[in-house]
Parts: structure tokens; C-alpha cells; sequence
């Protein structure tokens, strides 16, 4: 709205409202100054921006002391940043390692109310009359709007800045992502913090944890963005807590920066922050089999007795873990002679029978001159110092140690180097932990630690969330280097966004109840959402006693999940899926055998999230944001976007309400075709879980193995789902163990299906340039409503078919066919 207040009156009203704001915010942020209670005394907000300026794709406006940066990214991405007094911090980030500029256009608009900056999709205002910042779409719909101006308060002790972003939160506003948080799926009402802490055996609604991901997502009438607020320092969320009518973000340091994110669906704003911060490499296919867990297995004598265990029930798995105890000491990249005489000769025995071995690092280095990682970090100087430059001491696992300062590249690259032993030995996955970083007694760091931060330096409070994912990408790509065109593997406890470009992640020491069931599928969901898809759980609980029900519905459960692994603390009984007698055993035999029969399905899917930025667990609300109802369901979801997944996760459940979204579903153990758009009753005897598959996919099998790779794939089974409306799939071959996929040595097949009354067609596309060496298909089709008389592939007659009793077709043809036509 035009004013026609003349200027001064204008500044003395504005100052008026800044004050009356001040006051509110004093009460709304509750800061409080941990060290030594000080509070910070300058407090600002911007006033009346009077200029802009245009540089390419930067914009810059001023109220003549402070300066805000918008930078157009793309057209649905737009970057803000807050220069108090008109100086802006170098660029660089963690989160972002290159920030690529792909807006096809964009122009600077002015007119007597707001200055704006308009790409094809959205635009950003800039409100004359008090610095206000809004973001609408191309029909102009608002869709994020300032509720008071940015701004900041100087901080006496520690210098620098606390930095403030308050917007407007609608009624019907819902919240998602944020990482790890152990509370409801929707954000709304709940103030959470960013600082990564060992969070032991925690509780529902304990924050903070061990990631910080400070990406959100808002729906509000059907319109989704998201907002990345990309600052190390110990950061706070508020959605609606305080205020209902306001959602803020804030930090203890830094720079006020944001990405501002457009959907307008919520699929769209989580490829695009995959844009920002990356997606996952591929895994080696063996990452996607089933790992199993302890702390510890040792001597020697025991981990053979765990994975003969394997075999001898005939329960796949591919992975065995060794914790702290493998090793001399607790000293990193040692090994205890005594448990383990000749490691590398049984590692490579594990590997005969089809075991990966990974093994634990922590990044405490024991204060030991007589060891020699210890006594080459401390000669080149790689431990994290203090202000007095004494270096920072903390006991953990071996006792005394110093902790090496991985924000320092020339100390990632020493420390990356470190597994080449390990390597050699045939360790073929590293488990990294304790990184938060975590001390005994202290809890982390203290604040004064001093980093190198790549040359950007900083106090460990701009360090201490990046320190992990610092220390898993000095790990990652170490191991790469060493293992030349081999995938490693790797898994982190501590991350920040953009972790995902290295690591796996699990939701730590959880404990073996349903509420922690529940939470781990609630966790998983919003990793995977907050650009973190490669994720999984403690499958029974990391401390505490589950029955053999409770561990059952795990393995059920996990068995969809992207990481697949059970772990147990040594305190408890053994927690392997035979542990519990039958017909525990039996059962959870069959869903890892499940798992493994779907493996080219979920390798399919990562490579769609690799490739595309699609997350890889989809909660209900992504497929249908526009039902409100949806904003509230946490307890399914798909794996990619053909198989819906819904956990039993009460004891004694022997049925349990399902929805399934709009379009036709298949029951996956029934073959019965439901109508979505509706919540329906679901048998759930503990031998079985509610699993569903949208008609019209094709989902790829593979024969069950005991390991990845035990035999030579002879032919992949197709199983598609009949649909009368087009309905495409994909299905991703490569060697799965080399980096090969990067130079287009791969293939992306592409299935669309589509039928009728009285037809069904199935064709394929293919791209790339890997060959498999299996010859065809085998091909069943389920829930044909006609009984076929006539099946032609590629102008060929198909003679050679099955109808069985249960209404499926079977029949085998060419892995290269182009098309199948079914006809009754």
C-alpha cells in the first residue's frame, strides 16, 4: 500500500514500531548467554532500504549502514545474507561446495513501494517502508513473508553477531525436515535446537542430537518452499512454539544467511536442495544388503561363531562389524593382537563367505609418544589447539586423548592416508563415531578450540556441527583415493547438511522399545526428506532387552529401510535375527530375504536419488500435500515411489488402519487391488507386515542370495502391476562396486506400462553403456482383469506362457525387448 506520510514522520513512526518490536523479541528469543550469564546489549534491525544496486546475478539494497545480498541461484532458489554494517563474510560453505548460478532470467523491478527481484518461477520483494522481505510465485501468491525485519545483536563476549529471521506463520502452516529430531513428523509448535550431541539411550522430544540439517520445509494451502539456513553456529527453530503466528530461526554466531526454496511441491523443493548440497554417491550393492552389529564382537573366535551363524541358518547378510575393542588400546588404527592374531587372514576368510568387514574410528587420538599416529599429529601440529595454543585434551575410549582439527584439508589428507593399512588388510567399510565431537565429562569441545575451518578460521562454536561430516569426508576420501576405482563405504554418527556427499548416517544409541520403533521410522522419514536418504536404525535397540516380537517388527521394518543394520550395546543379551528361537527366526529370515530379492529395486531407487534428487523414503504428505490430513501421518511410507511400506508397531497387533493414496494398490502378499484415497483395515499377524505396490509398477527381482554377488544373476524377474493409466518405472544396472557409473558405464531402463479392457502394454527404453551379462527376463504379470489369448514382444509371437491359479501370466523373453503387448 502507497504512504503518504512525509519522510521524517515516516522514521519517527518506523523507529516507534522497531522499539515496540524490540520488546516483543526480547521476550520471544529468551536468549541467555551460557558462559557466564551476559546478555547481549546492542540490538538492531534494518530501517528503510534507499538503494539497490545490481552485480550479474547479485542484488543489493541498504538502509545506508547495513547491506542485504540476494542472489538469484536458480529460478526457484533464492539466497539472502545480512551484512550488519555493510561487510559481508567471505563466501564459503560446507554445505554448498559450489554455489552454480542456472536461473535462465531475471530483472530488478522498483516502484514507489518495493524493490523486486522476479525470476520465471517467484519473486522477491523488498518492501520500501521497513525492509520487509517476502517471496511469492509466478501468480503472485505470498508465500513467505517477514513478520519483523532481519536483525541482530552484538555479542560482547564473544564479538561477532547473534542473528535473527522471524517470518509470518499461517494457521494452516505446516512444518517438515530439520534432520534427526525425535518428535512428531509435523514441526508445527516445536522449538528445536542445532548442536550435535551425544545423545544416549534419548528420549522422545530430547533435543538436540547428533545432526544438525538446518533445512526445513513449510505447506501452507497447498503450496510448498523450503528454507536452508546455512550457518554452523548453534542455531534454533521455533514453528509456532512461542508465537503462533511466527516462525523464526536464529543463531549464536555467523551470518545471517538463507536459501529461500520453491516448490510449489514438496518434491520439488528437496531435488532443489540437492541442487545446493549434493545427493549421495552410489553405494557399493553390498551396502544395500544386511549388516549385523555389536559392541562388541570379539576375539576372533566369536565374530567367526556370528557369521557361521549366518550361514548355518540360511539369513542373508553382507556385512560384520568390528567396535572398539578390535583394536590395541582403543588406539585408532591399531589392532588387539591378543583377539585378533592375524586380522587380514581373517578378514579374507570373512570375505570368502561373503563378509564385508567394517571396522570403528573415533577421532580421539590416545596421548601416547610410543604411538606413532598420535606422534606424527602431534610433530606437524594436526590436534585442535586452544586460544593459549595449548592443545585441547579430552578423555573418550583410550583415555587421555587430542583430537585432529579435520576442518584443516592438509590434516583431512593425513588422516585419509591413515586407512591404507586397514585397506590393505581388506577392511571394505568404515564406521565413524564419537564425532560430534563427544569428551567424557565435558560433553565437546570448549568453545575457545581453534580451527583452521579451510582457511576461513573459527572458534569451535562456527565449527563444532561441521566437525563430523569433516571428519567422514577426510574419511571417504581417503578410502577412495586408496581404493582407486572401488565405493567405499562409510557411515557417520555427526553430520551437517550436505554430509550426505560422503557418508550414510543411523539415528544412534536408540533403545529397544516401541516407542523407539516408532521414532526410528518417524527419523528416517525426515532424514530422508532433509537430504539425507541413505539412513537407517539400530534394528532392536541399541541398549535395553527387546522380546523377540519387538526385534521381529524391527527386521520388518528395517527391511525397508536404506541402511540395514541391527546393533546392540555389550551390556545386553545377543540381538542376531535367530537370537530369539523360532518363529522369530523363520520370520525374520524371510524379510531379509526379501530384502535381498528386492535389492535391484532399491538400488534402482538410490540411483534415482543420486541422479535426480529424489529422496528415497517419501512420507504420505509428499505424495498428497493438498489433504491436510496427510500433514499428520507419520507411520508410512513409500520406498521410491512404487511400494508403500506401514509398519506394525504396537505389540500384539493384529490389525491396523493403512491409507493408501489416491490411484489402485496392490496388496503385496495377496495380490488384492484396493482403491487409494482411503484408510482401509489390514490383517498384520506377526508373520507379516502391510506392504503395498501401486498398480502399474514394475518392480525387478533378483533370486535370493546369502550375500551380493554368491552367484552369477541368470535372469532378473520383472513383476508388473497392471494398471489401465500410464505408469513409468525404472530399473539401474551397473557393476556396482566401481566408480564406472560416472563415465556413462551404466543402464537406466525405463519401463512404461499401460492397459485397457482387453490389452496391457509394457515397453522399454534403455540408456547407457553397461551391458549385463544375464540374457532375459522372466516376466510375471499380476492382476490382468481379462484372461490373456495372445502375447506379442517385439513382432513376435510369445507361445510359451503360464496363466496360473492365481490369475498371474508368466513367460520369458529378451532383456532387450522394446515392447510386449498382452491381448485377450
Amino acid at each position: 500500500m502507497e504512504s503518504n506520510i512525509p519522510n521524517e514522520e515516516l522514521k519517527t513512526s518506523k523507529l516507534v514500531e522497531a522499539e515496540n518490536i524490540l520488546e516483543e523479541e526480547e521476550e520471544f528469543h529468551h536468549l541467555n548467554n551460557p558462559a557466564d550469564g551476559i546478555k547481549p546489549i546492542i540490538k538492531k534491525y534494518l530501517g528503510i532500504p534507499n538503494h539497490a544496486d545490481q552485480l550479474g546475478n547479485k542484488f543489493y539494497f541498504t538502509d545506508g549502514d547495513a547491506k542485504v545480498e540476494v542472489v538469484v541461484v536458480t529460478d526457484e532458489i533464492i539466497r539472502v545474507r545480512l551484512a550488519p554494517h555493510s561487510v559481508f563474510l567471505e563466501e564459503f560453505s560446507y554445505a554448498v561446495p559450489k554455489l552454480e548460478h542456472k536461473a535462465a532470467s531475471f530483472t530488478l523491478y522498483e516502484d514507489q513501494n518495493e524493490f523486486r527481484v522476479a525470476t520465471k518461477a517467484i519473486n522477491c520483494h523488498i518492501r520500501k517502508t521497513d525492509f520487509f522481505i517476502s517471496f511469492s510465485d509466478s501468480s503472485s501468491h505470498v508465500t513467505s513473508m517477514d513478520a519483523v525485519p532481519m536483525h541482530w545483536e552484538e555479542n560482547v563476549q564473544f564479538g561477532g553477531y547473534y542473528v535473527f529471521c522471524t517470518k509470518t506463520c499461517a494457521s494452516g502452516e505446516s512444518f517438515f525436515g530439520l534432520g534427526d529430531k525425535p518428535t512428531e513428523f509435523n514441526l508445527r509448535g516445536k522449538r528445536l535446537k542445532n548442536w550435535n550431541t551425544d545423545a544416549y539411550s534419548f528420549q522422545w522430544n530430547q533435543d538436540p542430537l547428533y545432526r544438525s540439517i538446518p533445512f526445513y520445509i513449510s505447506v501452507n494451502e497447498g503450496i510448498a518452499h523450503g528454507i536452508f539456513f546455512d550457518n554452523t553456529f548453534k542455531a534454533q527453530f521455533d514453528f509456532g512454539a512461542e508465537d503462533p503466528t511466527k516462525v523464526s530461526f536464529w543463531a549464536d554466531g555467523g551470518e545471517l544467511q538463507y536459501y529461500y526454496i520453491h516448490g510449489p511441491h514438496m518434491m520439488d523443493v528437496v531435488k532443489s536442495y540437492h541442487i545446493l548440497t549434493g545427493t549421495h554417491p552410489m553405494p557399493p550393492l553390498w551396502a544395500l544388503g544386511y549388516h549385523q552389529c555389536r559392541w562388541s564382537y570379539y576375539p576372533e573366535t566369536k565374530v567367526r561363531k556370528i557369521t557361521n551363524g549366518f550361514r548355518e541358518n540360511k539369513i542373508p547378510c553382507d556385512g560384520i562389524y568390528l567396535d572398539i575393542d578390535y583394536m590395541d588400546g582403543y588406539r585408532c588404527f591399531t589392532w588387539n593382537r591378543k583377539y585378533f592374531p592375524d586380522p587380514k587372514k581373517m578378514i579374507s576368510e570373512l570375505a570368502a563367505d561373503g563378509f564385508k568387514t567394517v571396522v570403528i574410528i573415533d577421532p580421539g587420538i590416545r596421548v601416547d609418544d610410543n604411538y606413532e599416529v598420535f606422534k606424527e599429529g602431534k610433530e606437524k601440529r594436526y590436534f585442535c589447539r586452544r586460544s593459549d595454543d595449548y592443545f585441547m585434551e579430552g578423555h573418550v575410549w583410550p583415555g587421555r586423548c587430542q583430537f585432529p582439527d579435520f576442518t584443516n584439508p592438509e590434516v583431512r589428507e593425513w588422516w585419509g592416508g591413515l586407512f591404507d593399512e586397514l585397506v590393505q588388510m581388506g577392511v571394505a567399510g568404515v564406521w565413524n563415531d564419537m564425532n560430534e565431537p563427544a569428551v567424557f565429562g565435558a560433553g565437546t569441545f570448549p568453545d575457545d578450540v581453534r580451527h583452521q575451518y579451510d582457511g576461513y578460521r573459527g572458534s569451535h562454536r562456527k565449527a563444532h556441527n561441521v566437525y563430523g561430516m569433516q571428519m567422514v569426508r577426510s574419511t571417504y576420501e581417503g578410502l577412495r583415493k586408496i581404493m582407486k576405482n572401488k565405493r567405499p563405504f562409510t557411515i557417520t554418527r555427526a553430520g551437517y547438511s550436505g554430509v550426505q556427499r560422503f557418508s550414510s548416517v543411523w539415528t544412534g544409541d536408540n533403545v529397544a522399545s516401541w516407542e523407539h520403533l516408532k521414532l526410528g521410522n518417524i527419523q528416517c522419514q525426515r532424514l530422508s526428506i532433509s537430504g539425507i536418504s541413505f539412513c537407517g536404525t539400530d534394528i532392536g535397540g541399541f541398549s535395553g532387552e527387546p522380546d523377540g516380537e519387538l526385534f521381529t517388527r524391527w527386521i520388518q521394518m528395517g527391511t525397508f529401510s536404506p541402511f540395514m543394520r541391527a546393533h546392540s550395546a555389550g551390556d545386553t543379551k545377543e540381538r542376531e535375527p535367530w537370537s530369539f528361537g523360532e518363529p522369530f527366526t523363520a520370520i525374520n529370515r524371510k524379510f531379509i530375504e526379501l530384502r535381498y530379492r528386492l535389492i535391484p529395486y532399491l538400488y534402482s531407487t538410490f540411483w534415482e536419488h543420486h541422479r535426480y534428487g529424489f529422496p528415497i523414503l517419501r512420507p504420505i504428505v509428499m505424495h498428497e500435500q493438498d489433504v491436510v490430513l496427510n500433514h499428520f501421518r507419520q507411520d508410512e511410507f513409500t520406498y521410491g515411489d512404487k511400494i508403500l511400506v506401514c509398519p506394525v508397531m504396537e505389540p500384539g497387533q493384529t490389525k491396523r488402519n493403512v491409507y493408501l493414496p489416491k490411484g489402485k494398490w496392490f496388496n503385496y502378499w495377496t495380490l488384492e487391488v484396493l482403491d487409494g484415497g482411503q484408510e482401509v483395515t489390514v490383517d498384520t499377524p506377526l508373520e507379516t507386515m502391510p506392504i503395498f505396490v501401486k498398480a502399474g509398477s514394475v518392480i525387478p527381482e533378483y533370486p535370493v542370495m546369502q550375500y551380493v554377488g554368491q552367484h552369477e544373476i541368470e535372469e532378473v524377474k520383472l513383476n508388473i502391476y497392471f494398471t489401465d493409466y500410464e505408469v513409468n518405472s525404472f530399473l539401474f544396472e551397473d557393476y556396482g562396486e566401481t566408480f564406472a557409473y560416472e563415465q556413462d558405464i551404466y543402464l537406466e531402463k525405463k519401463f512404461v506400462v499401460n492397459g485397457g479392457s482387453r490389452t496391457m502394454t509394457i515397453s522399454q527404453s534403455m540408456e547407457g553403456l553397461y551391458t549385463p551379462r544375464y540374457e532375459g527376463y522372466h516376466v510375471n504379470v499380476i492382476g490382468l482383469p481379462f484372461k490373456p489369448s495372445k502375447i506379442i514382444a517385439d513382432g513376435k509371437t510369445v507361445s510359451d506362457f503360464t496363466i496360473n491359479t492365481d490369475g498371474t501370466l508368466e513367460f520369458k523373453f529378451s532383456k532387450n525387448f522394446k515392447q510386449i503387448e498382452i491381448s485377450k
